[in-house]
Order: C-alpha cells, then sequence, then structure tokens
C-alpha cells in the first residue's frame, strides 16, 4: 500500500510539474487581470476613489447595455436550440450514409475554412439593397428589402451563424453517435422497436454528455459571430444586432474604463451561473 501511495503522489507530482506552465500564463494573462478588472469595478477610473456599486447602479441604467443584453439574450435563445437540434437531425441523417458521407461533412465543414472577411463580402452580395436577393425580389414584382438596416439584420445574423457552426455541430453529434453500441439498436428491433422508439430509448439517452458539450460550445461560438456584426455594420450595426461585444468595442474605443470593468464582472458572473445551471441538469440526467 504504501509503494502504491508513493507512486501515486510521485505521477501527481510529475502531472503538477508538467501543468505548471499552463498555469502560470493563465494566472499572468487571465486570472491576475481579471482580478484587477474587479477591483477597478468600483473605483472612478480618472481619480482613483472608491465610489463602491455606483459604477454597477450606472451600468444598469445604461440604455446602450440593456439594449446589448436584450439583443444578446434573445440571440442566444434563438441560435443555440436551432443550431443543436439542425445539426443533431442533419448528423442522424448522415449516421448510416457510407456511399456519400465524406463529401457531405466536408460540405458542411467548409464555411468554418471561409475566412471572415471573404464571408462578408459573400454576404454583402446578397443581402445588399441592392444585393442579389433583392434583384430576384425585384423579378418577381416585389419590393427591396433592405436587409441589414432593418429588423431583418437579426435573421442574416442568426443565418450566418446556423451556416458556420451547423457542421461542426454535427460532427460532434457523429463522434456521439458513433460512441453508442450497435448491437443495442439490432436487440431493439428483435423487439419491434421502431425508429421513434429507438431514437428516445437508445439515441438520446447515450447522448446526454455529448448534449452538454455541444450547448457550452455551442454558447461559446455564438459569441465570435461579432466579426461578421462588425465587419457588415461597423461600430454601430441595426439597433436589432447590437450585441454586447459592440458595447464593450465602443467603451474601449472611448475608454469609458470604470463601465467597461462593471459590465464585465456582470457577464462573467451570467456565465458562470449559465455554465453552473448547464451542469447542474447534466448532473440531474445521468
Amino acid at each position: 500500500m504504501k509503494r502504491i501511495k508513493k507512486r501515486k503522489k510521485g505521477e501527481a507530482g510529475k502531472a503538477w510539474i508538467f501543468l505548471l506552465p499552463s498555469l502560470t500564463g493563465v494566472t499572468v494573462f487571465v486570472l491576475l487581470p481579471f482580478m484587477d478588472v474587479i477591483r477597478r469595478s468600483f473605483y472612478e477610473a480618472m481619480s482613483g476613489k472608491f465610489v463602491g456599486m455606483d459604477n454597477y447602479k450606472l451600468v444598469f441604467h445604461n440604455e446602450a447595455f440593456l439594449l446589448a443584453v436584450k439583443n444578446t439574450g434573445r440571440f442566444l435563445i434563438t441560435c443555440i436550440p436551432l443550431l443543436m437540434i439542425i445539426s443533431l437531425i442533419l448528423s442522424l441523417l448522415l449516421y448510416n450514409q457510407r456511399k456519400y458521407g465524406g463529401y457531405f461533412k466536408t460540405s458542411f465543414l467548409f464555411p468554418m475554412a471561409i475566412p471572415v472577411a471573404s464571408m462578408v463580402l459573400l454576404w454583402r452580395l446578397y443581402f445588399h439593397e441592392n444585393g442579389l436577393l433583392n434583384v430576384l425580389l425585384a423579378h418577381m414584382g416585389k419590393e427591396k428589402i433592405d436587409f441589414m438596416n432593418t429588423d431583418h439584420a437579426f435573421w442574416v445574423l442568426i443565418f450566418t451563424y446556423l451556416w458556420k457552426n451547423t457542421g461542426y455541430d454535427m460532427i460532434l453529434w457523429l463522434t456521439g453517435l458513433n460512441g453508442i453500441p450497435v448491437i443495442l439498436y439490432e436487440a431493439a428491433s428483435v423487439d419491434g422497436a421502431g425508429t421513434w422508439a429507438k431514437f428516445r430509448y437508445i439515441t438520446l439517452p447515450r447522448l446526454r454528455t455529448s448534449v452538454y458539450i455541444i450547448g457550452i460550445l455551442s454558447f461559446v461560438n455564438s459569441f465570435k459571430v461579432f466579426r461578421e456584426a462588425y465587419l457588415i455594420s461597423g461600430d454601430y450595426p441595426q439597433e436589432s444586432i447590437y450585441m454586447l461585444q459592440h458595447l464593450f468595442n465602443n467603451w474601449f474605443v472611448s475608454l469609458d474604463i470604470q463601465k467597461m470593468c462593471a459590465a464585465a464582472v456582470l457577464c462573467i458572473f451570467l456565465f458562470v451561473i449559465i455554465m453552473l445551471v448547464f451542469k447542474k441538469l447534466d448532473m440531474e440526467e445521468d
């Protein structure tokens, strides 16, 4: 027993040695700066005077912050369920597709290889006031739609997110599906189970871990859509796609440090709560 304990301690020590460079980098470049952000959120940026919760009150009464939170929340609630459902359906369709499966997987992953700047040019080509879609509408005898300067911009952003991330999530679903033993489906077929019964009682329960992982990754990737919105519409886009990323970018440019620090702390706090909720739901399902 003593030898086993010594061996485990030695292995743990080696693991910490290998982790030390990464932990040092994360501490120096992430944790310590964020601790300073928390400290600054309670002080005035210029005078350094302690103001307590005044910066947080200022943020909560800021119309731009409230609009950005509303739009970001609406975007997350809309795009993440759509992405997970669409990618799951596609993965189920491709699961048993042997002949052309590789071709379709590659085609769905292709959007991830396109540079953001090139993709923005593509969207302008389609969704501009004089773009291809409006030319098509004009030929059909309908009025033109200014997609990027009306509420339609929100759905263009949703489409952009789905188009770029569906293939990525589809591959993750396929990984989970490939981990399900085929013998379970064969046994269910022998017992007379149909397609829906197999999906409900075999596939879904076995994909619980995948649901949690894909949900977290989809949530994180949803914040990367800011690049497309920024390159298409600039610092101040149409109201429906004014996100938290736009707000922080504008506050950073104007060096509004105290509001930016307070809002960052609030967003990180909200992010931690969402992660805990995801984790709790995953544990309850298990």
